[in-house]
């Protein structure tokens, strides 16, 4: 993916030279943005942290980095979801399924939202709980391959994944800065402090 190489040093593909801007005719089209480009400056710009993960390992990695750079070593983890208690049984987290005694979420989410940084989330990750019950910090899994244009696109694909049973309280979140940076329009919010560890499968 055009971004990630950029950010990671990655062997960039000589044979697709770009034109730069100041090149450019005034009355040229703007140039398309690649969408998981699109995403993460929306995602950082809302506030969001990311970290990158070429393999699960780098994933198991960077989750104990963000514990131990937080001191949530003996602070408990709110895990709903089963799939990801058993992905991470050998991480050094203290899961519980009780709001009230964690300090950390970690969960997946159903979509990565290209054109306003936001992530799509339901009742498959958060059941039937609202947001503002939630922990504060959200350590978000989710894969390159999740990233959508826009919403409308994210309720598609979930539509179609589910067709037997489509999730219910479908929402997002968009807001990763505290309370006293946020604007007026995202009043009425719960603002998280997000992590993204984000796992290439393209």
């Amino acid at each position: 993916m055009s971004l990630f190489r950029k950010i990671f040093g990655l062997k960039p593909d000589t044979s697709d030279e770009q034109v730069k801007s100041t090149e450019r005719g005034r009355y040229m089209p703007e140039i398309k943005l690649p969408i998981d480009e699109k995403f993460t400056i929306n995602f950082k710009g809302n506030g969001g942290k990311f970290l990158y993960c070429e393999n699960l390992n780098e994933v198991f990695q960077n989750l104990q980095s963000i514990i131990e750079e937080n001191n949530w070593d003996d602070k408990e983890t709110l895990i709903l979801d089963q799939n990801i208690k058993d992905k991470f049984k050998n991480s050094n987290l203290n899961p519980t399924t009780k709001i009230s005694d964690s300090t950390i979420f970690l969960t997946t989410c159903e979509n990565l939202i290209a054109n306003d940084g936001s992530l799509l989330i339901s009742s498959k990750q958060i059941f039937e709980k609202k947001l503002p019950e939630l922990p504060t910090n959200f350590i978000v899994f989710a894969t390159t391959s999740q990233i959508v244009e826009n919403i409308g696109e994210g309720l598609r694909g979930i539509k179609s994944k589910n067709r037997q049973k489509i999730p219910t309280n479908i929402t997002t979140i968009k807001h990763f800065k505290s309370s006293d940076e946020k604007d007026f329009l995202s009043y009425g919010s719960s603002a998280k402090n997000l992590y993204l560890l984000l796992l290439e499968d393209l």
